[in-house]
């Protein structure tokens, strides 16, 4: 495909420094510091089930989820237990602790992209719900099929800022602009009160909510999203712009490896998790598959 028809539905991102991080927050964003991001383009929205879809019907991808985990990576598990599924998030009936996410995340057997919800959900409805149920490898295997990549954490968070200098949010600092919501993220007592302002339980399709300033959109909110960069515990390494491998799906990645993800869910709420925001940061193991982490791609000038 020309570079003309990888551009369909992506935005132009310019070239430039940004402060990148904040000292607000949570520890892993600092220290804020200056970095230099190329110039490219970015999808404007997360990739959705259609498309990967489409990617899937082409390729005969199996996703992460939908493989049974090598019982040499989990060495004393039952065999039983070693079967595709993935992780779903489900509020809570009743007020409690946040000290242990095990209380609303459960591992789900027959869970994958196909079936967000279990092995009796389908994508009807869904079809431009951004994916989800996709480890970093299915990530990365969807962009080199596309001819693009995955950003980098950098790219990521200087196309999230839309042109706004350390603002909290993509849109500004008002969390509710003239009492709109802006985003798909958790409104009420997490994690069993969702208030639901917008609508929405889980995701939500694309486009729902405004755009940033460079027309990217779900910047915040709605899933997670994978970048290439790996996990470190805080900024006090520079950040590279650019990732070092070749291309895309030439690295190997190893069971316990972890990469950046951004950008906050709709299960991220103050009161837990205030992470719909640029600056904000968190780790996750490549294999591991969740209902709140998805992605979209760049490609590079």
């Amino acid at each position: 495909m020309n570079e003309g028809g990888l551009r369909k539905h992506m935005v132009h991102v310019p070239a430039g420094r940004f402060l990148m991080g904040s000292d607000k927050f949570y520890p892993e964003e600092r220290p804020v510091r200056a970095v230099d991001v190329g110039e490219l383009w970015a999808d404007e929205h997360l990739v959705t089930n259609a498309e990967f879809r489409r990617f899937v019907k082409d390729t005969g991808h199996v996703t992460v989820a939908e493989r049974a985990p090598d019982p040499t990576d989990f060495p004393g598990a039952d065999p039983a237990s070693l079967v595709p599924g993935s992780q779903v998030f489900t509020p809570t009936p009743e007020p409690m602790p946040l000290d242990d996410w095990t209380r609303w995340w459960s591992w789900v057997p027959g869970t994958d992209w196909r079936h967000p919800l279990g092995p009796a959900s389908t994508l009807h409805g869904r079809e431009l719900h951004p994916v989800v149920h996709v480890g970093y490898e299915d990530a990365l295997a969807y962009a080199a099929w596309a001819g693009k990549d995955l950003p980098t954490e950098a790219e990521w968070e200087h196309a999230a800022r839309g042109g706004l200098d350390r603002q909290t949010y993509p849109w500004g600092d008002d969390f509710l602009p003239h009492g709109r919501v802006m985003a798909n993220t958790w409104h009420g007592r997490f994690p069993w009160e969702n208030l639901r302002p917008h609508g929405f339980d889980r995701t939500s399709p694309v486009r729902r909510f405004p755009p940033n300033g460079y027309g990217l959109y779900d910047v915040a909110g709605n899933v997670w999203e994978w970048t290439r960069t790996p996990w470190t515990a805080d900024h006090a390494e520079p950040v590279a712009a650019v990732p070092a491998c070749c291309g895309p799906g030439h690295e190997h990645v190893g069971e316990l490896d972890r990469r950046v993800m951004k950008g906050g869910s709709h299960i991220c709420a103050p009161s837990y998790c205030h992470r719909y925001r640029p600056a904000a940061r968190q780790g996750h193991a490549v294999r591991s598959t969740t209902s709140h982490l998805g992605f979209r791609c760049v490609l590079r000038r």
